[in-house]
């Protein structure tokens, strides 16, 4: 629509003529002529009938011919009076349709695109009268809604029509609620229900009760009461309150860790896990086994493990050894916080370390003498160790192997099988399942991961460490994981060192008597001598036994820590903001309450009088009538028909959701039973599984089973 409008509004045939417009008639007859063909008496907003002496008829500009139109606008004059405004301003109109449903915003779409057709039309010469009743035809709706649509955006610049063309029923403002209820009232109901004991709404609601009748404070019906708490106190303050930290933790989103941009042997984790299956050791003991297991981050890959009775360092350091004698040294180690691996001789003299007393004299670890960097994954976070999840394909595929029946003993204390403790698996046999088990789950096909996409762990690991240059280990260096390390002190007199009741000397020992020496052994084998150490590295020789007793980035976990600390310290502060009162004091005032009993009611009845002769009902029972009229059944028997129909089917090749949902399962068949699936298929089932649909579809299929899908 125009910006502006001319001096003159409504002009009579004899003026049109007169003023001699372009592309207009210049006689009367003629004016009378076009407004017949354009039928322009028809259209009330912009044709009315003369008021005053002769009578006849008056048309508003804009029904003339748009070359007319533009010359009337530029003899406008410059004083036109006031301006009308839109109903809201710019800047409001946009952040009102902002927050609006998108039901109504398609609905303010389509009728711009309406709005776009009657301009363009006018573009090409013809009016607005005509226009309208046009696209009116071809839009499916009436002259008259089309001329409001134009009316909602007078004065509007053409850029910013769209918010104007929303429904406006939208835009009034929302009545105050009328339900009132006393500060008090919510104030203890805030200190009831916002504590760590999680009471029940329901029962806070009653406790409160209480208090507000005994003070005539004005409350609110509970369920008026719920909703409006949910409204005041935000759902995050909410969970902080009834469950303190660890329920604050899970409203912050975890990190999401990229392993793309990694290669093999990059970086590895390692962590231990008890096998639910009871084991008979050589020396006659039965109990669960300890698995110790390195992972590759890259690509997935279980690269060497080792088994005892309890995780200690010394399976940690073989586990470690054997992975430099298959792989070589990588670059990261991510570790659990558990003494096994905070243990001196492998992570010695790391700065971050959470365990044992760190000394100044303490001999380096073996991972910070190879340059490898250590990092510790945060306590109780199973997320921060990917081998978590290898783990519990680990708990299903190799404890619940049949070769362990009788000796599988479940995953919870309330999980026991029926014949729990009826077998036990000697170690030998245990061994080599749970080695068949980690091969095959390396080599398993159809792995949905980023890196995978499709392959095995074995398939991603060695693509990518055939091309990436790997650090072998020396012999030297293979002292360092072979061998347990201690600072001990040499004797006074002779050097000699003692170690485990097992006593190393060596003839030039006696020449470093008293002094501090770093002494690594063979933690497998204590018989077969130490080497020793200076303390600040350097090899100083080999001591014979001589008398035997026996026996990632951190920059971005850095930034996330600190939001984290941040989003505590906020809701620490909202919390204590938003309950007013404690506990404590709402306690005292139930406390106060006075104590009334309630009043005894005498029985008024003692037994009922039974009669023996016949008995007869107190209340006759009601005789179902049938009122309905023989056109009511029909109209009844035709709604139950068209309810009960059934839908129109797919047509032939169309891909429901259904049929979507079946070429999933068919590709999570071929990932569960190790068969290759294409990369882009598995791209695409990875992204389909996060959907909706997806959900929907097998939330039905896990409720039905197969039946459901033939």
């Amino acid at each position: 629509m125009q910006s502006a409008e001319p001096d003159k509004l409504w002009w009579t045939t004899r003026e049109i003529a007169d003023a001699e417009l372009i592309d207009m008639p210049v006689t009367q007859q003629g004016v009378d002529k076009l407004s017949k063909q354009l039928i322009w008496r028809e259209q009330p907003d912009l044709a009315r009938k003369r008021q005053g002496r002769g009578g006849g008829w008056e048309y508003n500009w804009q029904l003339f011919p748009l070359a007319a139109r533009r010359f009337l606008l530029a003899q406008t004059s410059a004083d036109t009076g006031p301006v009308k405004k839109p109903v809201l301003l710019r800047a409001e109109a946009w952040a009102w349709f902002d927050n609006l449903s998108e039901t109504i915003k398609r609905k303010a779409q389509s009728r711009l695109g309406v709005i776009q057709k009657v301009f363009e039309l006018e573009q090409l010469g013809q009016n607005r009268f005509t226009s309208v009743a046009m696209i009116a035809d071809t839009a499916g709706v009436s002259d008259r809604t089309i001329w409001n649509w134009l009316s909602m955006i007078e004065m509007v610049q053409v850029a910013d029509y769209l918010p104007y063309l929303a429904p406006r029923h939208k835009a009034a403002q929302r009545n105050d609620p009328k339900a009132k209820s006393s500060p008090e009232f919510m104030d203890r109901l805030k200190a009831d229900y916002l504590r760590l004991e999680a009471p029940t709404f329901t029962s806070s609601y009653r406790r409160v009760l209480r208090l507000c009748k005994q003070h005539n404070w004005k409350v609110l019906p509970e369920r008026t009461a719920r909703r409006r708490f949910n409204q005041i106190v935000p759902r995050v303050s909410q969970i902080f309150a009834r469950e303190g930290l660890i329920g604050l933790e899970r409203c912050f989103p975890p990190q999401k860790r990229d392993r793309s941009g990694m290669v093999a042997m990059e970086g590895v984790n390692a962590d231990c896990h008890k096998i639910d299956v009871f084991v008979k050791w050589p020396d006659g003991t039965v109990n669960r086994p300890q698995i110790i297991a390195f992972q590759d981050l890259y690509s997935n890959k279980m690269l060497s493990w080792r088994v005892d009775h309890t995780p200690n360092k010394v399976m940690v350091m073989a586990a470690f050894g054997d992975l430099i004698e298959d792989y070589g040294i990588p670059k990261h180690c991510l570790f659990d916080n558990g003494r096994e691996f905070a243990n001196k001789w492998l992570t010695g003299g790391t700065a971050t370390r959470f365990r044992y007393t760190i000394r100044e004299d303490d001999p380096l670890g073996v991972l910070p003498q190879l340059g490898i960097k250590v990092h510790w994954a945060t306590p109780a976070h199973g997320q921060a160790k990917p081998i978590e999840r290898a783990f519990r394909d680990l708990a299903d595929d190799i404890a619940k192997d049949p070769r362990f029946a009788g000796a599988y003993v479940g995953n919870r204390p309330d999980a026991k099988p029926e014949n729990y403790q009826s077998h036990a698996v000697p170690i030998e046999q245990f061994l080599q399942v749970l080695e068949d088990g980690i091969e095959e789950h390396n080599a398993r096909l159809g792995r949905l991961t980023d890196n995978a996409l499709g392959r095995s762990f074995d398939e991603t690991f060695n693509e990518s460490y055939a091309s990436t240059p790997i650090l072998k280990a020396t012999d030297e260096q293979r002292r360092l994981w072979l061998m347990g390390q201690e600072v001990k002190t040499m004797n006074q007199s002779h050097g000699l060192v003692s170690i485990h009741q097992n006593r190393y000397w060596s003839d030039w020992m006696a020449e470093c008597a008293g002094q501090k020496v770093i002494v690594r052994f063979d933690p497998e084998d204590l018989h077969a001598g130490v080497y020793l150490y200076a303390l600040s590295g350097e090899f100083m020789g080999y001591a014979e036994c001589k008398e035997k007793s026996g026996f990632f980035s951190l920059e971005d976990a850095q930034e996330t820590a600190r939001q984290k600390s941040k989003f505590k310290r906020m809701h620490r502060k909202l919390l204590k903001e938003t309950r007013p009162m404690g506990v404590d004091q709402i306690a005292a005032e139930l406390d106060a309450l006075p104590r009334t009993l309630p009043a005894m009611v005498e029985a008024k009845v003692v037994s009922a009088p039974f009669g023996k002769g016949d008995r007869k009902p107190l209340v006759a029972a009601p005789v179902y009538k049938d009122t309905q009229t023989a056109s009511e059944k029909a109209e009844h028997k035709v709604f139950v028909a068209d309810f009960s129909a059934s839908k129109p089917k797919a047509e032939p090749g169309e891909e429901t959701a259904r049929k979507t949902f079946i070429r999933a399962l068919e590709l999570e068949r071929k990932a569960d039973a190790g068969e290759r699936i294409g990369e882009a298929e598995a791209a695409w089932l990875k992204g389909y599984q996060t959907t909706a649909e997806y959900c929907g579809e097998r939330m039905v299929y896990e409720d039905f089973g197969g039946q459901s899908y033939s």
